[in-house]
């Protein structure tokens, strides 16, 4: 079944086309819903809950853009929703404040799979990583970030910046234990 009648069939509430859609598109969306949770079990009641919200909202689809697309910015969104709910995770750092050491062991990220990244990524403090994967992942600009978490747009910018030297920490310490 192609995206369009799969939507058209969520929309009239068919619960074969509700599975279908479900089935398709759940693997990839846990794995956006566990770039922003801090366990498993958290990511997997935020994609339930965002899917709950994806077939609520279904006839709001245009089928003019990806529905994958539509689905994801529905789990990124449910995804921060929980984390506003849950933790109190930015402070308002100037960005003049942000110190780390940046070294140059590119070599290290490409020793690296997906799983190990997606390690590192989810052992940052929760403030890092929510505004690493907005901005590295899913491409918001840090204002965008700044109107979405309500913090300043400095404050995105030297989260990101934190977030980078923490990774790079990790990664030149795997390098060393190499």
């Amino acid at each position: 079944m192609d995206d369009i009648t799969l939507v058209k069939e969520c929309s009239k509430g068919n619960a074969k086309a509700q599975r279908l859609l479900f089935d398709k598109f759940s693997k990839k969306m846990l794995g956006v819903c566990l770039r922003y949770s801090s366990n498993l079990e958290e990511a997997e009641d935020v994609l339930q809950e965002g899917f709950i919200k994806v077939f609520t909202k279904i006839t709001d689809f245009s089928c003019d853009g990806s529905l994958e697309g539509w689905i994801r910015r529905i789990m990124v969104n449910t995804s921060l929703d929980s984390i506003r709910k849950n933790t109190k995770f930015l402070k308002d750092i100037s960005i003049d404040k942000v110190d780390f050491q940046m070294g140059s062991n590119d070599f290290i990220i490409e020793q690296l799979n997906a799983n190990d990244l997606l390690l590192l990524i989810n052992s940052m403090p929760d403030g890092y990583k929510v505004i690493f994967n907005m901005f590295a992942i899913e491409g918001y600009s840090h204002n965008d970030i700044a109107k979405t978490l309500g913090i300043s747009e400095s404050t995105s910018k030297s989260q990101y910046l934190r977030a980078k030297g923490y990774l790079r920490g990790k990664l030149e310490l795997m390098g060393h234990e190499r």
